[in-house]
């Protein structure tokens, strides 16, 4: 198929009528648009580029990951530095847009000067054939008015000849004979008009065809160069894609060869404070450390001469203090640290220093509690006692069923 061409689509048969060349000049005005939307295109794009590149860059700077171990600090290590890569590569890629943008910046500035050229050329053209136009209407209409004239005195000669009247046949004759030369003089100078015309006429119809085919050429030349960028563009962006996804595919071997094991046993080797279990904590019993302690008097109560160690966590303890420490079960759900060898101190309880046994009182058990020693007693929530003494170590002697012992006064509710 043969290729349509400007300079033959593009004529009117009306003589000074450019609307042909007007479509062509809107044609490449609307190009030089669209080559700005493009360039606007790529520049946003660039930008974004560039933010989205250096906001990677900050993040992977800033994201720690120091308090890990061995292989898998060594993976998100990985991790960073490819973050770090893509935001580079992203940035590069803003530079290429930005280079693709400067192009397409010089073309179209380019093919505006071009355009200004023809523009000018057409412009002159243009304005002499209509100037010419004009002038040479004006010049027919004034040689067909000097030729009217002329046939108009000739025959009023002819007819002054006919009469006979010899002076007015004179006039007469002069009158045509100026009127004829008027005639020829309109017609001289509306053939000169008509030559000249002719020759603008040629000019403007090579002009405009030499205009025709530039601004085709120039159309040619501008969807070429947006297609060829747009295309380039889209291969930056494919290629950026792959980039991505060879830097990603490192951290992904990196983290297939994190081993956990690995990470466990290298932080149990570099960080280990021993292999040796404490020894358990014995009971002690004080008259057995002391062989010179003296004779005692017969025990009112099971408790006397016992050792008894106070826990802080009794609630309602009136000593929350290292003196007359006495260990018990916390609550369900508590956990009390290990007792240390100066948490303990003893303290023998003599008979004359327990206050006399007051009238017994019904309390409920709040928590379990497991005895601990052969003077405790086991209780369970729920239970009614009778207690007979209030310690003010916080032990408590309480009876259940003909059966005494201490408990925490804390895990008791008065009813």
């Amino acid at each position: 198929m043969t290729q349509l061409q400007f300079k033959d689509a593009f004529w009117c048969k009306e003589f000074t009528a450019h609307t042909g060349y007007e479509t062509l000049l809107q044609r490449l005005l609307d190009g030089r648009k669209m080559c700005k939307d493009v360039e606007d295109l790529l520049k946003q794009r660039a930008q974004a580029e560039e933010r989205y590149g250096k906001e990677l860059v900050q993040i992977a700077r800033k994201a720690g990951g120091q308090s890990e171990i061995n292989t898998l600090k060594a993976s998100f290590e990985i991790l960073k530095q490819q973050i770090e890569n893509v935001g580079n590569s992203h940035i590069q890629l803003a530079v290429m847009l930005k280079d693709e943008l400067k192009s397409i910046e010089e073309f179209r500035e380019r093919q505006k000067e071009q355009r200004k050229k023809y523009e000018i050329a057409m412009d002159r053209v243009q304005k002499s054939k209509l100037s010419l136009y004009k002038k040479t209407m004006e010049s027919k209409k004034t040689y067909d008015q000097k030729c009217k004239d002329a046939d108009e005195a000739e025959q009023a000669f002819e007819r002054i000849s006919s009469q006979g009247n010899q002076k007015q046949v004179e006039k007469s004759q002069n009158k045509a004979k100026q009127c004829k030369d008027a005639a020829n003089e309109a017609e001289r100078m509306y053939k000169q008009n008509v030559n000249q015309l002719e020759k603008a006429r040629c000019d403007w119809e090579q002009e405009h065809q030499q205009t025709c085919e530039a601004f085709q050429l120039q159309e040619f030349d501008r969807l070429t160069i947006l297609r060829n960028s747009l295309w380039v563009h889209c291969n930056q962006l494919s290629m950026q894609c792959v980039k991505d996804d060879e830097y990603y595919e490192d951290v992904r071997i990196s983290l297939e060869g994190c081993s956990i094991e690995a990470d466990i046993d290298f932080f149990i080797q570099h960080k280990m404070t021993g292999t040796e279990r404490p020894e358990a904590i014995l009971y002690e019993n004080y008259y057995d450390r002391n062989p010179n302690g003296g004779s005692h008097s017969p025990n009112l109560y099971p408790a006397c001469g016992m050792i008894k160690r106070f826990s802080g966590l009794l609630h309602g303890s009136p000593k929350n203090t290292t003196e007359n420490v006495v260990p018990s079960a916390p609550p369900a759900g508590l956990m009390s640290a290990p007792l240390q060898k100066n948490d303990i101190v003893y303290a023998d309880i003599m008979q004359t220093n327990l206050a006399p046994e007051t009238l017994a009182q019904d309390y409920r058990v709040l928590y379990d509690y497991t005895a601990q020693n052969a003077d405790e007693l086991d209780i369970t929530a729920g239970d009614i006692l009778a207690v007979i003494l209030e310690g003010e170590d916080g032990w408590w002697t309480v009876e259940r069923n003909g059966q005494r012992g201490f408990v925490p006064g804390s895990y008791l509710e008065k009813l």
